[in-house]
């Protein structure tokens, strides 16, 4: 295979957004659990809230920031490596990215601040209504983000025009039902993601019999809220396949792994597509589910890839397979929270060890979900970047080289492994030190503009727990 502008240019988007999605995915969770604590402390009075809060503020600090960084060159790879599609779609995407802007990075900027020199300094009310100002904010920049991609999946309310899409009703494309269903699934994985992860870090800290109170605060609430939460998600996993399987049928195809039209159609379980064959190698199916799954009928037909030409087939084997690791993922969140649910509400879950190793080895499960989700969305949808509009192939820069799109390539690598590995280590060193000590608070001379105050405290606990 030649490595060409355009290849290069996928994988390095590919590359980037796989980077930086989990950050903000985490930094989404991690904000609205905030403010849930925030809320408690301020109604029971328990110290213990405003401790967990403390803890988790530091690591949701270096999260946004990690978020933020990684995040810049998306806008800049518009300009760089998609200039097509930056120019046929810019009138509708450009305006929802600045939304984003002024809505979301405009709430987070403006009361993150609050919350890390604030606390002496505002009403506890206050304090608690910035927490929660976050916490919207990090949510609206998802709004806004999935509104802008589910356009390019589905596009709605527009016009061509010499050879540029301009909008003719916003309301449609705000107010899109693919975008309805798909942004409460990525907010729910997001806040999935970070009921697992003070879960998997409380059984982590009972296994090793420290910071007893925090632990079993974080490990019974994001049980609790995952328990809550799981089945929802897969009922909006589910309106996510209709949206598919109504306005995307050759994805729905390439996800089921069916090659003909079926009447009534078998759900494959397990296989190994074969495209230059058109066939599935090892399969494994069940009969009619297919067609009670994509239809909700015992009896419909259902198509096959072969119904389409062949350029307009997806990669099949990545949705395929993709898919299947998502729904794998899901189902074991379920089980395990409702499983660790129970013996929580029993009071037995601290001395059933098998389980707490389970709930902590857990805390990749969420992420590994959320991007195997957006390689379904993404990469099911090619040959298009507008589903319907405007094919990949025509929407890299036109007089983009390969030798540079290699280069910058490597340059992200390099950049993003490198944050990658800094902001892993760091927020490991952070749970490591854990809940414990002081209440972590500014220095009484810290001011906004002398963050490096608050950073030098945070880092002086985390290396004396190091050591």
């Amino acid at each position: 295979m030649q490595l060409t502008a355009l290849i290069l240019s996928r994988l390095q988007f590919a590359f980037t957004i796989s980077f930086h999605i989990i950050f903000p995915s985490f930094s989404i969770g991690l904000a609205a659990w905030l403010t849930v604590l925030e809320a408690l402390h301020l109604w029971t009075g328990r110290p213990v809230y405003r401790l967990v809060f403390e803890f988790w503020l530091k690591i949701f600090g270096i999260a946004f920031g990690l978020g933020v960084v990684s995040g810049i060159v998306m806008a800049f790879q518009f300009g760089s490596n998609w200039s097509e599609l930056s120019r046929i779609s810019g009138p509708i995407q450009g305006p929802l990215l600045a939304y984003e802007a002024f809505t979301a990075f405009a709430l987070e900027a403006s009361f993150f601040g609050v919350l890390l020199f604030g606390r002496r300094r505002v009403t506890p009310r206050f304090y608690l209504f910035s927490t929660a100002m976050v916490a919207l904010g990090t949510s609206l920049s998802a709004f806004w983000i999935m509104a802008n991609n589910s356009w390019m999946q589905v596009p709605v309310g527009y016009v061509m025009e010499n050879g540029v899409a301009v909008p003719t009703d916003w309301a449609k494309i705000i107010l899109s039902p693919v975008l309805w269903v798909r942004f409460p699934h990525m907010f729910l994985a997001s806040l999935l993601t970070g009921a697992f992860c003070a879960a998997a870090t409380g059984a982590w800290y009972v296994l090793r019999a420290r910071f007893t109170a925090e632990a079993g605060i974080m490990l019974s609430m994001g049980l609790y809220l995952a328990a809550v939460l799981v089945p929802v998600q897969i009922f909006f996993g589910h309106l996510n396949g209709d949206y598919i399987h109504d306005y995307q049928p050759a994805k729905f195809a390439a996800v089921e792994g069916r090659w003909h039209d079926e009447q009534p159609a078998g759900e494959v379980l397990i296989a190994i597509p074969d495209s230059a064959t058109a066939t599935n190698r090892f399969e494994v199916k069940i009969p009619v589910l297919g067609s009670l799954i994509g239809s909700m009928s015992f009896n419909s037909k259902e198509v096959g890839l072969t119904d389409f030409p062949r350029d307009l087939w997806p990669p099949v084997q990545i949705p395929f397979f993709a898919f299947r690791i998502m729904v794998g993922c899901g189902v074991i969140m379920l089980a395990l929270a409702w499983i660790g649910a129970w013996f929580s509400r029993g009071g037995r879950l601290e001395d059933n060890r098998p389980l707490l190793w389970l709930i902590f080895l857990s805390f990749p499960l969420p992420f590994i979900a959320i991007l195997t989700g957006w390689f379904t969305a993404e990469v099911g949808r090619q040959p298009w970047v507008v589903y319907g509009v405007l094919r990949t192939a025509d929407a890299v820069t036109p007089f983009l080289t390969a030798p540079e799109a290699t280069t910058s390539l490597l340059v992200f690598c390099a950049v993003y492994t490198f944050i990658f590995a800094f902001g892993i280590f760091y927020i490991y060193r952070l749970l490591r030190a854990g809940p414990a000590g002081s209440l972590v608070m500014p220095a009484d001379a810290a001011q906004p503009n002398r963050p490096m105050l608050v950073a030098s405290r945070v880092g002086q606990s985390a290396a004396a727990a190091g050591e």
